[in-house]
Formats: C-alpha cells, structure tokens, sequence
C-alpha cells in the first residue's frame, strides 16, 4: 500500500471517462472508481447539478497524472 505522506492527488491518466477527475479521486483514496462515478452522480443529481462546476474547477485545478517515462 502506498505511504500515506507521499500521496498526491492527480487525475488519472488510465482510468478516466472523460477527464480522470473520479480515477484520480479513486487512486487517492483507494476506492473503487465506479463507486466514485456512482457517488458522483448522485451527488450531482441530488444537489441539482451542482457537481458540474465542482468537476470542472477540478479538471482545471488537479494536474495529472505523470506517465511512467516522465518522472
């Protein structure tokens, strides 16, 4: 398991659907990713779409993901 000091959050650059936000949050916390999309979007559906702007701040905010070569 990862050292907990040493993580980072990022999106991910192998399990994304659209950006990697959810994959990233998932590698971060150690979940499942289709439990994150899942909690995503009821969260979006339940606070009135409200997840959309969230998503996107983070799409623009979190970097991503260094691939293996460009560490």
């Amino acid at each position: 398991m990862d050292n907990n000091n040493n993580r980072k959050l990022t999106r991910s650059r192998s399990d994304r659907m659209l950006a990697g936000v959810c994959g990233g949050l998932a590698n971060y916390f150690g979940l499942d990713p289709s439990l994150v999309r899942i909690g995503y979007a009821l969260l979006t559906f339940f606070t009135v779409f409200a997840g959309i702007p969230v998503y996107l701040i983070m799409w623009l905010i979190v970097p991503e993901e260094k691939n293996l070569y460009n560490r």
